[in-house]
């Protein structure tokens, strides 16, 4: 929105320079875009008057011209205007002037005549030319007055930028109002005098809609439709970025931006009958003032007569009631109507009006009679006609409720963080406009202004009087948290879990939680199922006990179907119903199950399909561990369906958390499968919290020795690998099997263990004696306990 810093200034006028006032408007939250000058620098222009015309004797577009400034002798001027003539007043630039751009005026001739100054059309002074010729100046001008002075142009135009919660402030009542609390000064409105009914004509209201709480019209006739629009409202309307129309239009216009309600006059003559303010009919059409014809749906308001719909209400006047120069009688509206009413509408239709912008926004609602009446005073003032009575149609159930909030003095600290005197708050809100009742101290009830539609609850009250107070007032400090905050810890997430999976390649399962009996008890004939009341088919009618029964039978049904290679895992629940009475009893186990059969990869022309074994399947599995941050164990399995030489128990601090390994021949063999490799795992074994521990890295170098054990071969990798470690000390960093070997050489009931022995110290460099030290303990310990030897090479 524009507007005039001068006529603002009218309104309210702090001891300010525009720079500050320009900032001041900014920190209330109406940002300034820009503030223009409302014309360029330049001196030396004056008002004068043209007393004489002549042709110059040697120039067909030129006239000699002699002006009186005030100062005595008139000066003579040569002019090629064609609208130069006796009597008219115009601007003068005197010798020495300095115009925009760095123009000096200087006495010279022209076409052997001396000239003594530069008759001066709006460009040359920085506005807008409306005409080919001279600026021409009212009659009334005073002659020899500074033109700055005379045409206001040391002023400002204010480019501010209003929220859409800010509709109060679409006008220079509005922005006054946020000026005047800031600095703490009375605002002063126009006087306006209401213009007494001197007809009796009046148009029947009749509204038919929720969305127009209150409307008032007023008939005014014998208007002088085609008098002059005078040169200061012209000039305000100007600088508000709108341009003249006619005398009627400009008034409704000036009153729009001088109080922010919306206007509109009817041609009086045009309109049939009552008017209605109703919803439109389906398929009703309506041309505008703009001449775009549209056609209305039902939940669009209209204003209409006893014939058809005049104007789109708070949108767009139309076409066919519009004022003329030979309009005579008016009807002149002043409404209020409901935001909710109005917005959307105008841009359904491509549609973008200063009434629409100000009524999607919210306009006062005791604001139409306070219009209508400045709008009939100057109407009155500039254009004459009889008034006839205003006459009034509203329902107040439909009007705006302004309720009381309360607000006190902890919930002002607590929001805002420190402490505002109680004082200042009760004034603050005073000078807002809003009924402050105080209750006791720091307790208020306040009822917010008709114009504020943006204040509702009691943080609304809190925050303007931060905003009165100052956003630089605002103190900075720390918020206080008195916490004690958790160790931070990672977790493997379930997402993570089965993207590892996908990239080991399997594809996830997701079946019913209802098993087929028959597979239960092949796979654990120990096991008593629960069998459901209802099941859905006699091959999901018991609870599983575990996920393999419901994996075995989609391996089975891809197997079928030629698919010689399937991996599938699942997560889900399996139960356990051991010692399980009713179903109260039934333990639900969070479950993590893989399946793979046939190659241990896919088909491909760079590499043959090779038989999977116990190892990839242990591989995998350590895998997903790996990813989890999780150390596993394994020993060998007893479970019934596993095979008993290629399965084992999964081990975590000493608990099996689950199984890998082969099913029992004899079980594959029954469900028509060939090798079939199975892992199932608790969940929440796996699904752990840890915390990301880091060692530096060693820089220094480390020292490798390799040692092969003649041992019994009933004796466990595993068992020798712990004894290693536990026996080689701090400095041995890590060991690891690296060979195995039975066969020449080597007794039948031994086997040859090749291990290899990582020897680092992360301060220094490793001596022979110290890895000589560790390395004769271990043997000792390992011919002690095992009774093994080292393997001549």
């Amino acid at each position: 929105m524009k507007i005039s810093e001068n006529w603002l200034r009218t309104w309210v006028n702090p001891a300010i320079d525009s720079h500050t006032l320009s900032n001041q408007l900014t920190m209330l939250g109406l940002e300034v875009d820009d503030m223009d000058p409302a014309a360029k620098p330049f001196t030396g222009v004056v008002v004068g008057e043209v007393l004489t015309v002549e042709q110059h004797p040697d120039a067909d577009r030129l006239r000699v011209t002699t002006v009186n400034i005030g100062t005595g002798e008139p000066l003579q001027i040569v002019c090629g205007a064609p609208n130069v003539r006796v009597g008219m007043k115009a601007p003068v630039a005197t010798v020495g002037a300095v115009l925009p751009g760095d123009f000096k005026i200087k006495k010279g001739k022209l076409r052997g005549i001396e000239s003594q100054g530069m008759l001066c059309g709006a460009s040359e002074i920085d506005l807008e030319d409306k005409i080919d010729g001279l600026l021409e100046l009212a009659e009334n001008a005073p002659v020899g007055v500074d033109i700055r002075e005379y045409l206001d142009l040391d002023d400002h135009v204010i480019d501010i930028s209003i929220t859409p919660n800010r509709g109060d402030c679409f006008s220079i009542r509005g922005v006054a109002r946020e000026l005047g609390v800031i600095n703490q000064l009375a605002v002063t409105s126009p006087e306006i005098q209401a213009v007494a009914a001197t007809i009796t004509d009046e148009k029947n209201i009749i509204v038919e809609t929720e969305g127009c709480p209150r409307y008032l019209g007023r008939v005014i006739k014998n208007v002088n439709t085609k008098a002059p629009t005078p040169e200061w409202m012209e000039r305000a309307l100007a600088r508000s970025g709108i341009r003249q129309h006619s005398i009627l239009v400009d008034i409704t216009n000036y009153v729009l931006i001088e109080l922010g309600q919306p206007l509109h006059a009817f041609d009086g003559g045009k309109v049939h009958g009552s008017v209605y303010v109703r919803q439109a009919t389906s398929a009703e059409k309506v041309v505008l003032l703009n001449d775009q014809e549209v056609e209305l749906t039902d939940d669009i308001m209209v204003i209409a007569d006893d014939e058809k719909a005049l104007a789109i209400a708070g949108i767009m006047g139309g076409l066919s009631s519009s004022i003329t120069d030979e309009t005579t009688e008016i009807f002149l509206e002043s409404a209020f109507f409901a935001p909710l009413h109005i917005a959307g509408r105008a841009r359904r239709f491509g549609l973008h009006t200063d009434a629409s912008q100000r009524y999607e926004r919210g306009v006062d609602f005791e604001l139409p009679l306070i219009a209508m009446n400045r709008a009939s005073q100057l109407i009155a003032e500039l254009a004459g006609g009889d008034f006839g009575p205003i006459t009034v149609a509203e329902n107040e159930g439909y009007l705006p409720k302004r309720e009381a909030i309360e607000l006190n003095q902890s919930q002002v600290d607590q929001l805002l963080g420190y402490s505002i005197e109680s004082s200042f708050i009760t004034d603050a809100l005073t000078r807002l406009g809003c009924l402050v009742t105080v209750k006791a101290e720091g307790e208020w009830s306040v009822i917010p202004p008709s114009h504020r539609y943006d204040i509702a609850i009691y943080q609304d009250l809190i925050e303007e009087v931060a905003r009165i107070d100052g956003y630089d007032n605002i103190q900075m400090s720390l918020p206080v948290i008195d916490v004690k905050l958790a160790q931070y810890q990672d977790q493997f997430e379930l997402a993570a879990l089965r993207q590892t999976l996908v990239t080991l390649g399997y594809q996830e399962a997701i079946s019913f939680s209802f098993a087929d009996a028959k597979l239960e008890k092949q796979l654990n004939a120990d096991v008593q199922p629960l069998a459901l009341a209802n099941p859905i088919s006699s091959d999901l009618a018991v609870m599983r006990s575990t996920l393999l029964s419901s994996l075995i039978p989609c391996v089975q049904y891809n197997v079928n179907r030629q698919q010689s290679r399937v991996r599938f895992f699942e997560v889900g629940l399996r139960f356990d119903y051991q010692d399980a009475k009713s179903i109260n009893d039934l333990k639900q186990i969070p479950t993590l199950a893989m399946i793979a059969v046939g190659s241990k990869t896919a088909e491909s022309w760079h590499a043959k399909p090779q038989v999977m074994d116990f190892f990839d399947l242990k591989g995998e599995i350590e895998e997903v561990l790996a990813a989890a941050r999780i150390k596993a164990e394994y020993i060998p399995s007893t479970r019934s369906w596993l095979h008993p030489g290629q399965s084992a128990e999964i081990l975590v601090n000493g608990q099996s958390i689950g199984y890998l390994g082969r099913l029992h021949p004899s079980l594959e063999n029954d469900l028509d499968l060939g090798v079939t490799w199975v892992v199932e795992v608790d969940l929440k074994a796996i699904l752990q919290k840890y915390v990301s521990n880091f060692t530096e890295l060693s820089r220094f170098p480390s020292v490798r020795r390799d040692i092969a054990l003649l041992i019994n071969d009933n004796i466990s990798v595993r068992e020798i690998q712990q004894l290693i470690e536990n026996t080689g000390g701090e400095l041995l960093d890590s060991t690891w099997l690296f060979d195995v070997y039975t066969g020449q050489g080597v007794e039948d009931s031994k086997r040859s263990l090749a291990f290899a022995l990582l020897w680092q110290h992360p301060t220094r460099t490793l001596e022979d004696s110290e890895i000589k030290t560790g390395m004769d303990n271990i043997l000792q310990v390992l011919e002690t306990t095992y009774q093994a030897t080292l393997r001549a090479s």
